[in-house]
């Protein structure tokens, strides 16, 4: 059968003018593809997507260095190029030790044919999700019952929503309100919102090293500011002292907003992603037009 698929490679490639392909290769191609495949999917829903951001603005300055022969800078990149390999597995380790796991635990075959890219998308929330996020926030501010949301943007929170209890349900006031009133089970802790649905209660988020915030701040402020400063989502929270509503977005916390401004910040973020999806249609259409092109011309 080998030797079969073997000839039938060797005339088509020696037919279509192709380097020589034998069926190891093919496999090892297949091979190569779902591992670099699963490398970015687990990169995108991790902190590893924002370092390979920043990675690749400094191999652009390496690479502009090279051009122009800045031998300094050159030798400094190629100096710390191995110690800098150690720290991304030290910095990363946690992370790199529970998508080990998560390989494990599943069923290998199932996993690698279920290919859902659009499961890794995020979803875009409505108008009515924001005014339920709304009124729900600041019916909780009355009666001082509080609240830690955080409404997910481009990054996934997939590590932090495993900390978590799954919910799935749609985001309305009245479920907010329930999940969040004092002695029920899913009250402690934070909800993650992706699109219109609330994805999981309970979640426990990373907490802020800043010195600036205010020695009076609780818990749940540090938490919101911990989760922006590792992501960009916006994240809502409710004291439960003085019922006030205060919003992390950025790395930065802004106290006792109104409604009114909350209700612009969320507008503002269902803005871009709604101009992020017009820009990658226009980038499609774009593709079309000039495939249509080249093939009018040929």
């Amino acid at each position: 059968m080998k030797a079969t698929w073997d000839t039938f490679w060797e005339k088509a490639s020696i037919y279509m003018h192709l380097p020589k392909m034998t069926t190891t290769d093919l496999v090892e191609i297949a091979i190569i593809a779902i591992l670099l495949y699963y490398m970015f999917v687990w990169i995108r829903n991790t902190r590893a997507w924002m370092l390979l951001k920043g990675l690749l603005v400094i191999l652009i300055f390496v690479g502009v260095a090279a051009l122009f022969q800045m031998n300094t800078v050159i030798w400094i990149a190629r100096n710390t190029f191995s110690v800098a390999i150690i720290a991304l597995v030290v910095i990363f380790q946690p992370e790199m030790r529970k998508a080990l796991e998560n390989l494990g635990s599943k069923n290998f075959i199932s996993t690698i044919f279920s290919f859902d890219f659009s499961k890794n998308v995020p979803k875009k929330f409505s108008d009515r999700t924001v005014d339920e996020l709304v009124k729900a926030c600041y019916e909780m501010g009355k009666v001082k019952t509080g609240a830690l949301i955080v409404v997910e943007k481009d990054i996934l929170l997939t590590e932090y929503e495993g900390t978590g209890i799954a919910v799935d349900g749609i985001v309305t006031s009245q479920l907010l309100i329930n999940i969040f009133e004092k002695n029920t089970p899913l009250h402690d802790g934070a909800i993650i919102v992706r699109g219109d649905r609330v994805v999981a209660a309970t979640c426990y988020l990373p907490l802020t090293d800043s010195k600036v915030l205010s020695k009076e701040l609780g818990t749940r402020h540090r938490a919101a500011v911990g989760i922006c400063e590792i992501s960009d989502s916006l994240t809502i929270v409710v004291s439960e002292e003085t019922g006030h509503v205060s919003i992390a977005v950025g790395g930065e916390l802004y106290r006792s907003v109104q409604p009114d401004f909350l209700r612009r910040k969320l507008h503002s973020l269902q803005k871009r992603e709604q101009e992020a999806t017009k820009i990658e249609l226009l980038r499609r259409r774009l593709k079309d037009v000039k495939k249509d092109r080249e093939k009018a011309n040929k």
